[in-house]
């Protein structure tokens, strides 16, 4: 006898291996995770890479092929946070710890993130002010009230399809290697075996690389837009829902390693065209990210010079916006604020105000004696000290069967997240000692 229609042995569909869904859908795979890497290589970004490179050489490539997998492990623990609980990662550790963790990474969040700010839109108004007619006090505020308004009045849905778009940008740094000679086989010797020595210069460049890479702001994020595409495709936390989690899960892990990856090399190709072209040049000391492009224009020619500055231009229009609405989902989800970036301004105004304000108080601070480009590779390193306890509390939180059910995170993706944890903890240590 045949089984009935609704027989669930009959109605379960088979959850489609990795390989399946990216031969099926490579694009469609994509999302969150790959907008969260771009954001990572934003201005402030660009000028800690560009500076690792100018002043080492090739000797700090190796920090990206380790950074790899440490900050995909992290992010990728932070998206499953926000798709297995449908909450965000302020919201978790509200209930998870004492209400001091909270206020203290939401504080030094906040902080961060409009430091980061301020000095994104400073390297987007000075690279404008090279590249177009405009002076940067005019681009400067012009991009701020874009990316403002962006924000504010498209709903996600549709901004997220112009993010994703703009994600081509970060293509600029491999052209810029065809402009240059390269000595591939130094390059290879010295990402496996680099010669420097750890002193106090080398370890804050490492907390600045890996400040940078690994990124407070990128944790809040990605946890929150995973909600926000749980919005649009009117789906349930997979603690409701566990019918879909194989299938979620797997795209977590492809988005966010793909994402992660993208990010990754372009961080790479950045140290490394400074390295080959300003470092060998001895330009040493590069503070931002337009100083950068400006000195690649009589080394490696115009083309070098344009594609870099537009490559800022494009990583900027995305860094802005992750940065605020980052800080506005931890300190919504702290005060119990409705949030969500397809949400109209009058219903979410405490959410939308914390991005206006964020990002004006940037904006002021090109106008005051607090110098933004001076704050440029700072911001990196506060980056690289706040990121350490909030990892560890994202590793804990995703560990906790109380928070994630049945779908905590897997051993080897724990222990990549401990050891990033070591790697920033011991940097910032001897950062500090003579």
């Amino acid at each position: 006898m045949s089984s009935p229609p609704n027989d669930p042995s009959e109605l379960k569909t088979p959850i489609p291996t990795f390989w399946e869904q990216f031969r099926e859908h490579p694009l469609s795979r994509v999302g969150p995770g790959l907008i969260t890497g771009v954001a990572d290589d934003d201005p402030s970004g660009i000028a800690t890479y560009s500076q690792a490179g100018a002043q080492f050489g090739f000797n700090m490539l190796w920090t990206m092929p380790l950074a790899f997998p440490l900050m995909a492990a992290i992010q990728s623990m932070c998206a499953r946070i926000g798709r297995v609980t449908g909450q965000g990662l302020a919201a978790n550790i509200k209930t998870a710890f004492p209400p001091i963790v909270l206020r203290i990474v939401v504080a030094l969040l906040l902080i961060a993130n409009t430091l980061n700010i301020a000095a994104d839109i400073a390297a987007m108004g000075e690279v404008a002010e090279l590249v177009t007619p405009l002076s940067r006090n005019v681009a400067t505020p012009f991009f701020v009230i874009a990316t403002l308004l962006l924000q504010i009045f498209i709903p996600y849905h549709r901004y997220v399809f112009f993010l994703k778009w703009l994600t081509l940008s970060l293509l600029a740094y491999v052209a810029v290697l065809f402009a240059v000679h390269v000595p591939w086989e130094e390059v290879w010797r010295r990402t496996v075996w680099p010669t420097f020595n750890l002193d106090a210069n080398a370890a804050a460049m490492i907390v600045g690389i890996f400040g940078t890479t690994i990124s407070p702001y990128l944790f809040f994020w990605q946890a929150s837009e995973e909600i926000e595409e749980m919005k649009v495709t009117n789906s349930q936390p997979l603690l409701n829902d566990t019918q879909s989690a194989g299938k979620e899960l797997l795209r977590i892990q492809w988005d966010t390693w793909s994402g992660m990856l993208y990010s990754d090399l372009t961080a790479y190709f950045i140290i490394l065209a400074t390295a080959v072209t300003l470092y060998a040049q001895g330009i040493t000391n590069i503070e931002t990210a337009a100083q950068a492009a400006s000195a690649l224009k009589p080394i490696a020619g115009d083309f070098a010079f344009i594609v870099f500055a537009l490559g800022i231009l494009g990583v900027g229009l995305i860094g802005v916006p992750v940065l605020a609405g980052s800080a506005a989902y931890a300190v919504a989800e702290a005060m119990n604020w409705d949030w969500g970036l397809d949400k109209r301004a009058s219903d979410a105004r405490g959410f939308y105000g914390v991005i206006a304000l964020s990002v004006l108080a940037a904006l002021a601070i090109q106008y005051s004696p607090i110098s933004p480009m001076k704050a440029l590779f700072w911001a990196a390193i506060i980056n690289g000290i706040v990121a350490v306890p909030l990892m560890i509390v994202v590793i804990l939180l995703v560990s906790k069967r109380s928070v994630m059910g049945a779908y905590t995170a897997g051993y080897c993706t724990r222990i990549l997240g401990w050891i990033g944890v070591a790697i920033m903890g011991l940097s910032a240590i001897r950062m500090f000692l003579p």
